[in-house]
């Protein structure tokens, strides 16, 4: 008779919402890499298949009851979760004084109420549950500095609307605030706030890339690298913080 081992455990499984482009399909690509299975959420659904991707749901972050059952049907398929990795939200460019109260609730609503939706869908039901796991949430310097890009004092679209900055801003200090709830049972949340990113959503925005240290915008897999540390084994001590992926920008 031939002695078996124990059946070896199913791969990590990450969630990756806003997974379809950009931030988000360079985040599913690298922890697909890592050995993660990887389920993406997008409210667009996946333009084509991505083989990084092992099960793709569209969905709409900003609704309670779609998040939950997203969320849960993930683990019934895959049987586990591990890294929850929150990418998805708008980015209006309006000015303050043109942005109407609908617009800023929209990125409100798709940034910082759709972040805290998933996180509560998989924080406590699921990761706090096994004892272990990551969230990881993408913001932007845009939350720390009131908004990057040009000047759009005259009214003239460019520098990121008050609405997502306050959305970004607001993503900061949840994050803060599971890590302080949620790290005794094993969970740690952190957060990556990328500078100006070569994307759909900033195609057509001016940046001034002579106030980066660097001297350049970033590529969406240097905001994935750092996701990638976030939601692996080595960052397992880091808790609570910002990892800034602006090429200096906020501390030149």
């Amino acid at each position: 008779m031939t002695a078996t081992g124990p059946a070896p455990s199913p791969p990590p499984v990450a969630i990756v919402t806003g997974s379809s482009g950009g931030i988000g399909a360079a985040i599913a690509a690298r922890l697909a890499a890592d050995g993660f299975t990887v389920a993406g959420f997008d409210v667009t659904g996946p333009p084509a298949p991505d083989p990084a991707v092992a099960t793709t749901r569209v969905l709409d972050v900003s609704e309670a009851d779609q998040v939950r059952r997203c969320v849960d049907d993930v683990v019934d398929e895959l049987g586990r979760l591990d890294v929850l990795v929150n990418c998805a939200g708008t980015g209006r460019r309006t000015s303050f004084a043109g942005t109407t109260p609908e617009e800023f609730m929209g990125d409100i609503r798709s940034n910082l109420l759709g972040t805290f939706l998933m996180c509560q869908a998989a924080v406590f039901p699921h990761l706090a549950a096994a004892g272990r796991g990551r969230i990881v949430n993408v913001a932007s310097i845009s939350g720390k500095t009131g908004g990057t890009g040009p000047a759009s004092a005259d009214g003239t679209p460019g520098r990121s609307g008050p609405g997502y900055a306050s959305a970004k801003a607001g993503v900061i200090n949840l994050t803060r605030w599971i890590a302080r709830e949620a790290g005794h049972t094993g969970v740690t949340a952190n957060v990556v706030a990328p500078g100006p990113v070569v994307t759909a959503m900033t195609a057509g925005a001016a940046y001034d890339t002579s106030e980066i240290p660097l001297g350049r915008m970033a590529r969406p897999e240097e905001v994935a690298d750092a996701v990638g540390w976030l939601a692996g084994a080595s960052s397992g001590y880091v808790n609570g913080t910002v990892v800034d992926v602006d090429g200096g920008l906020v501390r030149a």
